[in-house]
């Protein structure tokens, strides 16, 4: 019998994922980002050769990628997103599990898997449930420009590589709508962990 909850924790850009899983690490959960997966496997030769044919070899300067550069031409087009993702999710899947297999042998019982594109990878199904946090497009919009600099051609880009609010609904166990203040998101948060926990 599996002795650890493992919990994905994803939604749309802009929607306040990073504070919700704050909340999960003060409840003693254990991260496996799949943000710091995907920079990892950037360093892979093979995927560096296959991000350069397909997305420009000017993303790189030596190892070094040029990720708002390559965000702005993968999030062009929901088709250019698609082959990205076909690129690095097979190797971030072996990453994912090696690190899930590393924290469950140290004791780790709770774990939660900030995914942004949590149903791109399909990790979703060996999950235990699914937590998403959505926020309307505007609050998201504003966000997205003020935290990453973007304008709001790349901000608009971004938004619409992912899938929409109502996917994530109807594809969830749990939803956090994120349009209020930030107290207001870690009640919600701490509400769900709990329901989670019993």
């Amino acid at each position: 019998m599996k002795s650890y909850k493992l919990i994905a924790l994803t939604g749309t850009t802009g929607a306040g994922k990073s504070e919700v899983r704050a909340v999960f690490e003060e409840y003693g959960f254990k991260v496996i980002d799949a943000d710091l997966l995907a920079r990892e496997i950037m360093k892979s030769p093979v995927v560096q050769e296959s991000v350069k044919t397909f997305f420009g070899a000017d993303l790189f300067s030596g190892n070094e990628l040029n990720r708002r550069l390559l965000a702005f031409r993968a999030f062009e087009t929901k088709e250019k997103t698609a082959l990205l993702n076909s690129i690095t999710h097979p190797q971030i899947t072996p990453l994912f599990l090696s690190e899930l297999e590393r924290l469950t042998k140290s004791g780790a019982d709770k774990i939660v898997f900030d995914a942004p594109q949590l149903f791109e990878s399909k990790l979703n199904l060996i999950c235990d449930c699914v937590v998403s946090v959505v926020a309307r497009r505007e609050i998201r919009l504003e966000r997205v420009m003020n935290r990453d600099g973007l304008s709001r051609e790349e901000a608009e880009n971004r938004i619409n590589a992912q899938f929409s609010d109502e996917f994530f609904t109807e594809n969830s166990d749990y939803v956090i709508e994120n349009n209020s203040d930030p107290e207001s998101l870690r009640l919600e948060a701490k509400k769900i962990i709990e329901r989670i926990l019993d």
